[in-house]
């Protein structure tokens, strides 16, 4: 009974934060790509994480909230930038969001280049540690997700424009000090990929995205391996059988 109870404090607060980020990325995922901006959640992603990186850096023992507010203002200005591009230079759009990840990864290694812990701090960004995740941080981020589903399906109007990106950057910066970067842009790409032609889309991509998240952290647990890199396999192993069954059942 004690070992059951032991897991289940481990693996709830995981298996919460996944669901939460699954449902609140469904729907941004399916519109990153319809507008054929793949790769705007990893830079973005990656902007949140330079925010952490330069914070954790500069500052001992920062506040959660000063974290928050570095991480937030980080990706907003990416998601500020990209909006200026689309509009400005949409042909080489994607070319310039991708330069954008590799220069802020960049910061981020040569920020931590002299950090005693800066190895697990790059593995920590990129992978994340789901299975430390605490009540706390779900109650603290739960607020942020229900915000931005609410906003999403309530007033439409705010996907176009600078609120999309500013509802993007919300969510990128919660999930990526829940579950990593990997795991930020698996989550919302291969979902809207198994999703994105079907008659019910949403759906489609919770479905997905739910049974990806529950049984990459069941396998992750069992076989005490890392879960974000089995979180994104899972991930993909349930994006290609969703894809099957759909082409078997045309």
């Amino acid at each position: 009974m004690n070992i059951s109870v032991e897991m289940l404090e481990i693996i709830g607060p995981a298996l919460v934060a996944g669901l939460m980020i699954a449902f609140t990325h469904a729907p941004l995922g399916i519109e990153v790509l319809k507008r054929g901006i793949i790769f705007i959640d990893l830079a973005v992603a990656q902007f949140a994480g330079l925010g952490l990186v330069t914070t954790k850096v500069l500052i001992h023992e920062p506040s959660s909230g000063v974290i928050q507010g570095t991480a937030l203002a980080s990706a907003i200005f990416a998601g500020w930038f990209f909006l200026k591009i689309e509009r400005a230079l949409p042909e080489y759009q994607e070319a310039i969001i991708g330069c954008s990840f590799v220069l802020s990864a960049s910061l981020s290694i040569l920020l931590l280049a002299d950090h005693p812990h800066g190895g697990e701090e790059i593995q920590h960004l990129l992978s994340g540690q789901m299975l430390f995740v605490t009540w706390l941080n779900v109650l603290n981020h739960a607020p942020i997700y229900l915000l931005i589903t609410a906003l999403w399906f309530t007033k439409l109007s705010i996907r176009n424009g600078i609120g999309f990106y500013l509802l993007f950057a919300l969510a990128i910066t919660s999930s990526v000090q829940l579950v990593g970067i990997y795991v930020v842009f698996a989550s919302l790409i291969l979902p809207a990929l198994a999703a994105v032609k079907t008659t019910y889309p949403h759906m489609t991509a919770w479905s997905c995205s739910i049974v990806a998240v529950a049984s990459g952290i069941i396998v992750a647990t069992i076989t005490d391996l890392p879960v974000g890199p089995i979180i994104v396999l899972s991930y993909v192993m349930n994006v290609v059988i969703f894809c099957i069954f759909q082409i078997k059942n045309k």
